[in-house]
C-alpha cells in the first residue's frame, strides 16, 4: 500500500482512492504506469524506460504513454502538472513524496464464504433470475411511457417542397429547379434519414415526412435572395430558417445554384443532425456562453488571443468537466495552438495529447455528433494519421455533405499522401460550396498549395491572393505565395509576400517551415523541398539565428 498527498495505492487489490476514500477509475494500463511512478518516486524515467515497464514485449508509440498519462493526471486532479512532470527532452519525474504502509489485504487461512464462479455466495443465485426480469420489464415500462413507442426510433424523414418564385422570370424557374435539384442530391447523401418525394399536399397511404423544407426565391434588383425553413410536420415548429442572398453577376448560373442549396444544406444537415442527438449529453448554456467568450478573443489571430481563449475554456472545463461542448472547443483549441506553432516542441506533443483525450471523451458521449466527428477528423489530419482521417472526414461528410471544413482536412491528406489533384478537387468542391464561410480562406490557401505542388504558379497566386485577402493567418499563405511569385519571375512581389510571411513568424526556417513529415508521401516531400529552395533563395534561414 502507498500513500502519497492524501491518495492511496493497492497494488494487491488494483485500486486508487482519493483523499475521501472514494475510488479513482483507472484503465489497467493508466494504473500500471501510476504504480511504475509511484514506486520510483523522485526519479526521472525515460519515455522509452516506462514503455517498457507498462508494455513489455510489445511495440506502442508515444501516443499510448501519452494518453496514459493524461488519464493519471485527470484522475489525481493535476491539473497544473506539478504531480507527473514532463522534463522536456528527457521523460517523466512523479515529484511527489510517497510512503509505504502495511497491506490491507485478508491474511492467509482467514475464513471466507464460498463463491460460485460469478463471485456470488451460492443461497443468493436463485434470486438473481427474477430479479433481472423485474428490472428489465420496468426499463422495458420506462421506455415506452417515455418514449410513447420503439417506432419513435426510426430514423426521421424529410421531403423537400418546390421552391416558390415567380412564374412568370424564367431565370428564376430554372434557378429555383436547379437549387431543388442540389439540395435533394445532398440530402440524400445523410445517413440516418429518409428522403421522401412529396409533390402535392399529403394523401392517405402515403408516408408523411417528419421534416419538410419550404423555400421561396426572389429577385430584388441585382440581387438572388433564397428564404428556407424546415418544418417538423407534427407540431409545425421552424427548426431552422437559411436566409441567403447571392450577387446575381457573381459566377456562373450553375455556381450560384450550387451556392444557394450549399447555404441551406448545410444549416439543415448541421440542425436534422442535432434534432437525431435528442436524449444524449445536453448542451449547457454556461459553457455555451464560454465558448462564445472564447471564440470572441479568438477572432482576431493572434498569439494573445489564443492564450486568453485557452484560460477561458481550461477554467471553465476544470469547473463542468463532463461538459462535452467545451470538451470540444477546448480540444479544437490546442489544435489551433499546433498549428500555428504556439506551442513549444515539447507542450506542442502534450497539446495534442491533451487534444485527443478531450475528443474521444467527447466521442464517447456523442459518437455521432457531426461537430465532434468534425473536430475528430481535424485532429487526425494535424497529427498525421492519415489512413484514419479518410475515414474519419468521408464520415463527417455522410452527416453534413456541404462541410466544407472537412473536405478542407480530407484535402490536406490527399496533399501529403502525394495526391496533387485529388486534392485540388477537393479544396475546388469546398470553394463551391462556400460553407462555413468562416472557413473559407482555409480552402484556398489549400487550393493554392496543391496547384503551386504542381507547378500551376498563375492559379497558386490567384487562391492564395484570395485566402490573403480574407486573413493571413499564420503566415504560411504568404509563403506559398512568395514561392509561386518567385517561380513566375516576379521577384518585387516574392520579396513583399516573404517579408510578410517572416513578420507574422520571425522565427522560421528551412528546417521549421514545414507541416511534419511523419507518414508522408515521397512525392510530397520532394515537391516540398522544391519550395524550400525557392524560399532559401528569397532568405529563409536554414538555421534560426
Amino acid at each position: 500500500m502507498y500513500s502519497f498527498s492524501g491518495f492511496t495505492l493497492d497494488p494487491d487489490r488494483r485500486e486508487v482512492r482519493d483523499p475521501n476514500g472514494e475510488l479513482v477509475r483507472l484503465r489497467p494500463k493508466a494504473f500500471e504506469l501510476l504504480r511504475f511512478l509511484v514506486t520510483h518516486q523522485r526519479h526521472l524515467l525515460a519515455k522509452s524506460e516506462l514503455m517498457d515497464a507498462v508494455w513489455p514485449g510489445i511495440h506502442v508509440g508515444e501516443d499510448s504513454l501519452f494518453q496514459a498519462i493524461r488519464e493519471i493526471r485527470i484522475a489525481l486532479g493535476d491539473d497544473d502538472r506539478r504531480m507527473v512532470r514532463l522534463v522536456s527532452g528527457r521523460g517523466y519525474l512523479f515529484a511527489v513524496d510517497v510512503s509505504a504502509a502495511n497491506s490491507t489485504e485478508p491474511e492467509d487461512g482467514a475464513p471466507t464464504p464460498p463463491q460460485t464462479s460469478a463471485g456470488r455466495a451460492p443461497g443468493n443465485r436463485r434470486h438473481v433470475v427474477p430479479a433481472v426480469l423485474v428490472l428489465l420489464l420496468v426499463v422495458a415500462i420506462a421506455a415506452f411511457f417515455l418514449h410513447g413507442s420503439a417506432f419513435n426510433n426510426l430514423p426521421p424523414s424529410v421531403s423537400v417542397r418546390p421552391i416558390v418564385h415567380d412564374a412568370g422570370d424564367a431565370e428564376g424557374t430554372a434557378l429555383s429547379q436547379g437549387i431543388l435539384t442540389q439540395l435533394v442530391a445532398g440530402l440524400s447523401k445523410i445517413d440516418g434519414i429518409d428522403l421522401i418525394e412529396q409533390e402535392g399536399p399529403h394523401t392517405a397511404g402515403q408516408q408523411a415526412a417528419t421534416y419538410e423544407i419550404q423555400g421561396e426565391l426572389r429577385r430584388e434588383e441585382q440581387s438572388w435572395h433564397y428564404q428556407a425553413r424546415l418544418v417538423d410536420l407534427a407540431s409545425g415548429r421552424i427548426e431552422s430558417v437559411a436566409e441567403i442572398s447571392s450577387d446575381a453577376a457573381e459566377g456562373s448560373a450553375q455556381l450560384l445554384q450550387t451556392r444557394l442549396a450549399a447555404r441551406a444544406g448545410y444549416a439543415f444537415a448541421d440542425r436534422l443532425n442535432s434534432l437525431q442527438l435528442k436524449g444524449q449529453a445536453a448542451r449547457d448554456p454556461a459553457g455555451d456562453v464560454a465558448i462564445r467568450q472564447a471564440i470572441a478573443s479568438i477572432n482576431q489571430t493572434t498569439q494573445e488571443r489564443f492564450a486568453t481563449a485557452l484560460a477561458i475554456l481550461e477554467k471553465s472545463l476544470s469547473a463542468d468537466p463532463d461538459n462535452v461542448d467545451l470538451q470540444v472547443a477546448l480540444a479544437a483549441l490546442r489544435l489551433r495552438g499546433v498549428q500555428m506553432a504556439w506551442y513549444d516542441p515539447a507542450r506542442s506533443l502534450e497539446a495534442e495529447e491533451d487534444a485527443r483525450v478531450l475528443l474521444e471523451r467527447a466521442l464517447k458521449a456523442r459518437p455521432n455528433a457531426v461537430a465532434i466527428l468534425g473536430a475528430y477528423c481535424r485532429f487526425l489530419t494535424v497529427t498525421n494519421q492519415f489512413s484514419e482521417s479518410l475515414v474519419a472526414c468521408a464520415r463527417v461528410l455522410t452527416a453534413n455533405p456541404w462541410d466544407g471544413t472537412a473536405l478542407f482536412h480530407l484535402g490536406m491528406t490527399h496533399v501529403q499522401l502525394g495526391r496533387f489533384a485529388d486534392a485540388l478537387a477537393v479544396f475546388s468542391q469546398a470553394d463551391r460550396f462556400d460553407t462555413p464561410e468562416v472557413s473559407r480562406w482555409t480552402w484556398m490557401l489549400g487550393a493554392g498549395w496543391a496547384s503551386l505542388l504542381m507547378d500551376r504558379n498563375e492559379d497558386a497566386v490567384t487562391w492564395l491572393e484570395r485566402s490573403v485577402a480574407i486573413t493571413p493567418a499564420s503566415g504560411r499563405a504568404y509563403m506559398l505565395l512568395a514561392a509561386a511569385y518567385q517561380n513566375l519571375g516576379r521577384t518585387a512581389d516574392a520579396k513583399n509576400a516573404f517579408a510578410k510571411a517572416m513578420e507574422i513568424r520571425p522565427q522560421s526556417t528551412v528546417r521549421n517551415i514545414s507541416l511534419p513529415a511523419r507518414n508522408t508521401s515521397d512525392i510530397y516531400l520532394r515537391a516540398r523541398q522544391s519550395i524550400n529552395r525557392t524560399l532559401a533563395q528569397l532568405g529563409l534561414p536554414n538555421e534560426t539565428p
